[in-house]
C-alpha cells in the first residue's frame, strides 16, 4: 500500500468518527420535561413522542467507539499502521497451523510404530486415513479408490508398481511416471490392428489361433521386453500385466489400437512435500488394506 492510499484511509476514519461523535452527541437530549411533546408524525392516529434516548443506549453507543478507536490502535486498521500489537492475519494462521501440528504428531507417530496389518484393525487409524485419502487422492482414484478411465483401480488388487506397503508408500511418496511409447511407425496400421487383437487373446488366455502366429512373433520383438513374454508385466517398470481383464484405458479393440498407435503417457505426483513421513504410511496401509478387502 503506497503512503497515499494509507493516508487516505486513515483520514478518512478520522472524519467518519467525527462526524459519528457530533451526531451522537449533538443531538442528544438527556432531560424530559413534564409535557409529552410529538415529533408531529401522524399515521392513522398514531403519534410519535419526541422523548429523549435512554441514558444507557447512548453510553452504550460511545462505549463501542471508544472500544472502536482502540481497537485502530493496537490492531491493524488503519492504512499501513500495523497496530501496537503487530497481529497479522498470516501469524495467527501459521500459529493455528503449528498448534494443530503439535496436537497431531503424537497421534501419528503412535501410528508411525505399527504396521500395516495392525494398522488396517485399527478403526480410529482408518478413519483417519480414509480422510487424509479424501483430501489427497480420492480426486483422481475416487473416494471408493475404484478409479476411473486412466486412473488406477486401488481395490482390484492389481498393481502397476507393486501392492506391498513399502512399494506404496514408495509411489506416494516419490510418484510414478510411466510413458508407453507410439508403435505406429513400427507395426503400420495393419500390424496396430493385428496386435491389438493378440493382446485381446492374451487377456482371454488364447494365443495359439494360427491367425495370431505373425503377431505373437512382433509381440515378443516389440512388447516382451516391458510387459513380459506371456504379458505378465514388469512392476519395476509400471508396464501393465496384459493376461488379466484389467485394462487402464480400455480393453476393447479400439481403445487398444488407440494406446498402441498414439501411446500413453501417466503421472502420479510427489507427495512427500505435502505430506509427513506419518502421513505417507498411515495412507499406504489404508490402500493397502481397500485392496484386500472382500468384494
Amino acid at each position: 500500500m503506497t503512503d497515499f492510499w494509507s493516508g487516505w484511509i486513515i483520514v478518512l476514519t478520522a472524519i467518519t468518527y467525527v462526524l459519528l461523535a457530533w451526531l451522537l452527541l449533538g443531538n442528544r437530549k438527556i432531560t424530559q420535561t413534564g409535557e409529552e411533546k410529538t415529533t408531529g408524525h401522524v399515521y392513522d392516529g398514531i403519534e410519535e413522542y419526541d422523548n429523549p434516548m435512554p441514558a444507557w443506549w447512548i453510553k452504550m453507543f460511545v462505549l463501542t467507539m471508544l472500544f472502536g478507536i482502540g481497537y485502530l490502535i493496537a490492531y491493524p486498521g488503519l492504512g499501513k499502521w500495523p497496530g501496537l500489537l503487530n497481529w497479522t492475519s498470516v501469524q495467527q494462521w501459521e500459529g493455528d497451523v503449528e498448534e494443530a501440528r503439535l496436537e497431531n504428531e503424537a497421534l501419528y507417530a503412535g501410528f508411525l510404530e505399527q504396521d500395516a496389518a495392525t494398522l488396517a484393525e485399527n478403526d480410529q487409524a482408518m478413519r483417519i486415513a480414509k480422510r487424509v485419502f479424501a483430501n489427497n487422492c480420492a480426486v483422481c482414484h475416487g473416494t471408493d479408490g475404484k478409479g476411473s478411465y486412466g486412473f488406477p483401480n486401488l481395490t482390484d488388487n492389481d498393481w502397476l508398481y507393486g501392492g506391498e506397503p513399502a512399494q506404496i508408500a514408495q509411489s506416494i511418496h516419490d510418484g510414478r511416471s510411466g510413458v508407453m511409447p507410439s508403435w505406429l511407425s513400427a507395426l503400420g496400421n495393419e500390424g496396430v490392428a493385428s496386435m491389438a487383437a493378440y493382446v485381446q487373446a492374451l487377456s482371454s488366455g488364447n494365443t495359439d489361433a494360427p491367425e495370431l502366429a505373425e503377431s505373437k512373433q512382433k509381440y515378443a520383438m516389440f512388447c516382451s521386453a516391458c510387459h513380459g513374454p506371456t504379458g505378465d508385466g514388469n512392476i519395476a517398470m509400471g508396464a501393465p500385466r496384459l493376461n488379466d481383464d484389467i485394462w487402464l484405458y480400455g480393453g476393447d479393440a479400439g481403445s487398444i489400437m488407440q494406446t498402441l498407435t498414439k501411446g500413453r503417457s501417466g503421472k502420479m505426483p510427489r507427495h512427500a512435500e505435502m505430506l509427513s513421513e506419518a502421513k505417507i504410511h498411515l495412507l499406504s496401509s489404508y490402500v493397502y488394506q481397500l485392496s484386500r478387502q472382500e468384494p
